[in-house]
């Protein structure tokens, strides 16, 4: 498998799982974090009986979906740059693939749109731009 394909493959993969995380960061995390139960900052209603450890500040929802978003969003951002040095991506294009990967949806909409864009190159070039195989 050629390194162009390997990278767009893993890029495929992580903006899947950032977009994941970045949904669950910000539609379960963060409102069990700031808007749900007695000791939220911005307490809108009571946390449901029995499951109060699970909401407020100190909510382990934020361990088991911020951190890792945290992380995953880095090499999300790093394999961008690879594939955008590999390709050859103007910096405009590389800066709004790296920030889709911060709103919630837009992250799978600008996947789906640079696959596409870049298997159509893939299938535009022609064998004469090739390089002639060794031997």
């Amino acid at each position: 498998m050629d390194k162009s394909r390997v990278s767009l493959a893993l890029y495929r993969v992580l903006a899947y799982v950032t977009g994941v995380f970045l949904l669950g960061l910000t539609f379960a995390a963060m409102p069990a974090k700031y808007l749900i139960g007695e000791t939220a900052r911005f307490s809108l209603v009571a946390a449901p009986a029995g499951l109060e450890r699970w909401f407020g500040p100190e909510s382990p929802l934020m361990l088991f979906i911020a951190m890792p978003h945290g992380y995953i969003y880095m090499v999300y951002v790093l394999v961008v740059l690879w594939v955008a040095l590999d390709r050859r991506w103007s910096a405009p294009k590389t800066l709004g693939v790296v920030l889709a990967g911060t709103i919630p949806v837009l992250g799978f909409v600008v996947e789906h749109r640079v696959v596409r864009t870049e298997k159509a190159r893939e299938a535009g070039a022609s064998p004469a731009q090739e390089p002639a195989p060794a031997g």
